[in-house]
């Protein structure tokens, strides 16, 4: 039995929503099933019209900003933005009015898909620092980049988008936007949209990853940081720098020139060759290292063979057996003997309180070296030593780089906002820059690219691609307006006398493609149907094309309508109700001052058409 394309689609598609909403494997693998189910069903004329989705500019101008967004955080180069901009909320809603107000204002003059790429694992680390479950920030950091986008021309791909077709239309009653025409409609869009993330969220926003407690780990290293002379932390106090309240670590004592403060205030200034002494876990201790201007606080660390950014953090437990037992490190010569510096010493939860360098090892004590990744295989078997393991995704920091890092993000957001390029060979060019300038290896840059962010949004394209090949678009548009057209018949009217009405009507219907499809693929089927759907009613059909466009833009009820919401998916832990229940009022919240604001913004009454 052979079945239509159209309802196969429809069929594929629901089962695709029902698999994203119940179950708990990752979006990418239901998404590749369905575009494998659309292909087998033979909904696709040619195999490799299934496979469109995945050259689709837009998936690989995301995959590039992964390359972008890890030489930054190589580098250190938004560091600052954890710290100064967003620094330390009282409490989640200020967390989240620092995040979202800020990321609208700048996806309204940069494209939302690199903001959001560039501050999802600066978003993902401050979160854990400040002890917030990071489901209550990503959404919202998503969201609030949709609604910035809606603008500008710029903000958003689908927009343009749709103004390009605008421009191959021809039609008298329909005008190319302005650059900042479409913001008439989304200024209203975005307040009311914040207004309604910082409000509900704390309630309609689950927590899907408990914050870092400390207690997960009770081994306490002691490390030994300094303060390098000319840094950014010269100068600050201990709160300004954000060395008090760190998670999982606090600042026991600073040595400065001999003189010990074994108390340290608040507002106590540091300065250049301070000895700060630390307790913490493992991940404190990653941490540390990521802040520009302190250094592991050893000698041992800068005679290393290998340069730094070759190293990595290694954890070792000293053996009974081992010569360096009852011997200072310094004095031991650990480094000479390993080849690796002791960055941090950690024994049965006892608090070592001296510089690194004169603890005398004992058999137990676990080591926090700083060595070539050879240091593993070189040691795996060796006697003086228990147990010897790498530390996972960590290397040390450029932060000698953290400027060139941040000169090519600012040459690129550049070269995109004056329009000297597109975004993808600006980020292409970035991308490639990043690695010639020693911001990240190739190697990193390949493992840098989230391969099931890649992977479920081609996959999406493609499922969008067999609803409008497969007729299945039109069949869902077509019924919702027979729908529409019978119930307002119970009236004794016609929906077809009430252009208002009809505009709310195409409004909704974009509304849910846009959440069921993708948001360009929305946009291109709605084009037609918003131009129809005007002249129906002998309205002009700039409103109806201006209302799609927004609500296109719009996708907010699944994680699947739009780039930004797949990427935060598997971080946040969300799952596809989390979307619906959130976003789904926040997508009538759009629809509603969509339909009160265009008539009035871009008035419907009928021009000739072109």
């Amino acid at each position: 039995m052979v079945v239509d394309p159209a309802i196969w689609t429809l069929l594929v598609v629901g089962a695709v929503v029902i698999g994203l909403a119940v179950l708990r494997t990752g979006p990418d693998l239901v998404l590749v099933g369905g575009l494998v189910l659309l292909l087998a069903g033979g909904v696709f004329p040619r195999p490799q019209d299934a496979l469109l989705g995945f050259a689709n500019e837009g998936l690989v101008t995301v995959a590039v900003l992964f390359v972008v967004a890890e030489g930054l955080m190589q580098t250190g180069g938004l560091g600052f933005v954890g710290r100064r901009w967003l620094g330390r909320p009282g409490s989640l809603l200020g967390a989240q009015s620092r995040l979202v107000v800020p990321v609208s204002l700048a996806s309204a003059f940069l494209n939302n898909t690199p903001i959001v790429a560039m501050l999802l694992p600066v978003v993902g680390d401050w979160a854990r620092k400040q002890g917030l479950s990071v489901s209550r920030l990503l959404l919202p950091l998503s969201y609030a980049a949709i609604l910035g986008g809606l603008c500008s021309l710029i903000g958003t791909s689908t927009i343009l988008v749709v103004n390009g077709l605008m421009i191959e239309s021809k039609r008298t009653d329909i005008e190319s936007l302005r650059m900042f025409e479409i913001a008439q409609v989304g200024i209203p869009i975005a307040l009311v949209g914040l207004a309604y993330i910082l409000v509900f969220s704390r309630w309609w926003l689950t927590d899907r990853r408990p914050a870092l407690t400390v207690g997960d780990d009770p081994r306490e290293f002691t490390v030994e940081m300094l303060v390098e002379p000319g840094s950014g932390l010269v100068g600050q106090s201990i709160e300004a720098a954000g060395l008090r309240h760190l998670p999982g670590a606090y600042l026991m004592e600073i040595d400065r020139a001999g003189h010990v403060l074994a108390a340290v205030a608040s507002d106590e200034v540091l300065e250049a060759h301070d000895r700060l002494i630390f307790v913490g876990i493992v991940e404190s201790v990653i941490d540390l290292q990521k802040i520009s201007g302190l250094v592991p606080a050893t000698e041992q660390v800068w005679p290393l063979d290998c340069p730094r950014s070759e190293r990595c953090l290694i954890e070792a437990v000293v053996s009974d057996s081992c010569p360096m037992i009852h011997r200072t490190i310094r004095r031991g010569r650990f480094r000479g003997r390993y080849n690796a510096a002791v960055i941090a010493v950690a024994r049965n939860g006892q608090r070592i309180r001296r510089k690194i360098g004169d603890i005398v090892l004992r058999p137990g004590d676990t080591l926090l070296l700083e060595a070539h990744s050879s240091f593993v295989e070189q040691q795996r078997n060796n006697r003086d030593f228990f147990l010897v393991s790498a530390i996972e995704d960590y290397t040390p920091p450029r932060h000698d780089l953290a400027w060139v890092a941040r000169g090519i993000m600012l040459a690129m957001v550049v070269a995109v906002a004056v329009e000297w390029t597109s975004m993808l060979m600006a980020s292409l060019i970035a991308a490639v820059a990043m690695v010639c300038c020693g911001c990240l290896s190739g190697s990193e840059a390949r493992e840098a690219v989230d391969w099931s962010v890649v992977l479920a949004i081609g996959a999406g394209l493609g499922i969008g691609g067999a609803l409008e090949k497969s007729g299945a678009a039109n069949l869902i548009a077509d019924s919702l307006f027979s729908v529409a057209d019978v119930t307002w018949s119970l009236f004794g009217d016609s929906i077809a006398n009430h252009p208002r009405a009809m505009l709310g009507l195409v409004a909704l219907m974009a509304i849910v493609l846009t959440n069921v499809v993708t948001a360009k693929a929305a946009a291109v089927l709605m084009f037609p149907i918003a131009i129809a759907a005007a002249d129906k009613v002998e309205a002009s059909a700039m409103p109806f094309v201006v209302a799609i466009a927004v609500t296109s833009a719009a996708s907010l009820a699944s994680p699947i309508g739009y780039q930004t919401n797949l990427m935060v998916y598997g971080p946040g832990g969300y799952r596809f109700w989390d979307y619906l229940r959130f976003g789904g009022l926040l997508s009538l919240l759009v629809w509603g001052v969509t339909v009160l604001v265009v008539p009035w913004a871009w008035p419907m009454a009928a021009l000739p058409a072109g």
